[in-house]
């Protein structure tokens, strides 16, 4: 008798993951409490794989061999209270992935902040030094799904394959066996700590299951500045012997170039502005240099780069003024960066979904490059309150295009126009994505 796997969550995650089963010889079924898109129902039908939407059925899910668990399913759902109280296995796609993937070189990339844009750097390097890599996780396609493309065509055993993984500590949660040849661990600040019952230290451990089953030979990079992984890091138990400990410290950028060991980069050339991209990049450089990328296709690499949307994304530079969509920027310490990259007189366009946000970290970097405060959002009145002192022009807004508006009319030649909201953007807009392509619509409007 088929062994049962169910998939609870059908997104890229849980669709790849169904994919995978099926094609290893299990008895799938998937089922998602929201509504399933319809590419991924096209999917799953064509490959004769039952589903449901909109509800979780006891009697489909509680009878698995084993469950694969959407990463943005908490453990306190009805659900999972269930799964748990029957003691079937729980695994994440990425775990599941991992056990299918042969033999390959894993780059796994975690942190509060930055993970996308260094994950999407890390790739390009290798993807420049002409290695056989491809890039996704908590971004882009699922591991699983790129591990089942290896299997269909017979090169799960070519050890030359490089796969770059963005992955999330809820993912990490609910990984087992999964090991990475170089993890990396770039920042700790607080968030998603609704699902750490408000522990930062919980969330930080959860970053730190990246390293957990690696070993002598392994490498793990982390940022030794960063106050919350300097006080873990000598507390974390390894399963196996420990791996190769490098640590990224302060001074690695000086007079435009990146030191990474003995070799020096140029980052004049390079699109990645801010002191926390060069950080990104050395960690980004590293991990490609220990994999065999050439040091000229490195620096060809670092130049031609060009960073994902909604993060310090240049949008337009018009009438002498440059706009900046940074949408992805959901929490304090990410605007905190942001504005850091500032160089000219800036007009800050903030505010969303408040996540419980203490402010006070960005008023000495506000009252000192922030000419005026556009809040963009249904409710401001944190934001105001946090930075009223500061006697800055401030304007209330209520869409992308009327933040634009306003916007323009604080700005003159050299200056500069920030999307960095600091907030989530359900208020206003479907996601961060919808909130950065509506500020680019509005944006690219007023060059006509």
């Amino acid at each position: 008798m088929k062994k049962r796997i169910v998939i609870l969550g059908s997104g890229e995650s849980g669709t790849g993951a169904a994919l995978l089963a099926k094609h290893a010889g299990y008895d799938v079924f998937v089922s998602d409490r929201g509504a399933i898109r319809d590419a991924y129902k096209k999917e799953l039908d064509a490959h004769q794989i039952p589903w449901e939407e909109g509800r979780h059925t006891n009697d489909l899910v509680l009878n698995a061999d084993e469950i694969i668990k959407s990463p943005g399913i908490p453990e306190k759902s009805e659900i999972m209270v269930a799964v748990r109280q029957k003691a079937i296995p729980v695994i994440g796609e990425i775990e599941f992935g991992w056990r299918y993937a042969g033999k390959c070189n894993i780059v796994a990339i975690t942190g509060s902040n930055g993970k996308t844009t260094t994950t999407e750097l890390t790739y390009h390097l290798l993807k420049t030094a002409g290695l056989n890599v491809r890039v996704g996780g908590n971004i882009g396609n699922s591991f699983a799904r790129m591990v089942l493309d290896d299997l269909q065509r017979g090169a799960e055993s070519d050890a030359s394959r490089i796969f770059v993984l963005e992955v999330s500590s809820f993912q990490l949660d609910d990984i087992e066996y999964f090991r990475p040849r170089i993890a990396m661990l770039l920042n700790i600040t607080p968030d998603h700590l609704d699902r750490y019952e408000g522990s930062l230290e919980k969330y930080a451990r959860a970053k730190f299951r990246i390293t957990m089953n690696q070993r002598r030979g392994d490498v793990f990079i982390f940022n030794a500045a960063d106050p919350v992984i300097s006080e873990i890091l000598g507390t974390v138990e390894y399963k196996n012997s420990k791996p190769k400990h490098v640590a990224i410290r302060k001074g690695f950028y000086k007079n435009g170039r990146i030191a990474v060991g003995k070799l020096s980069f140029d980052m004049t050339k390079s699109r990645l502005k801010g002191p926390h991209n060069m950080f990104n990049a050395v960690c980004a450089v590293r991990a490609a240099v220990l994999l065999g990328a050439d040091a000229e296709k490195v620096q060809e690499g670092l130049n031609t780069f060009t960073p994902p949307p909604h993060r310090l994304e240049v949008v337009a530079t018009l009438q002498g003024v440059t706009w900046i969509n940074d949408s992805k920027a959901t929490n304090v310490d990410a605007v905190f960066y942001a504005l850091q990259a500032m160089e000219t007189p800036t007009i800050w366009i903030a505010g969303g979904q408040d996540k419980g946000n203490d402010y006070a970290p960005l008023l000495p970097l506000v009252g000192q490059k922030v000419k005026a405060i556009i809040c963009m959002g249904i409710d401001n009145s944190k934001i105001l309150h946090a930075f009223g002192a500061l006697n800055k022009p401030m304007a209330e807004t209520r869409s992308a295009e009327e933040a634009v508006r306003v916007a323009a009319g604080f700005a003159g030649p050299g200056n500069t126009v920030l999307l960095s909201p600091a907030c989530a953007s359900f208020d206003l807009f479907k996601n961060y994505e919808d909130r950065g392509a509506r500020f680019r619509e509005a944006v690219l409007a007023l060059k006509n």
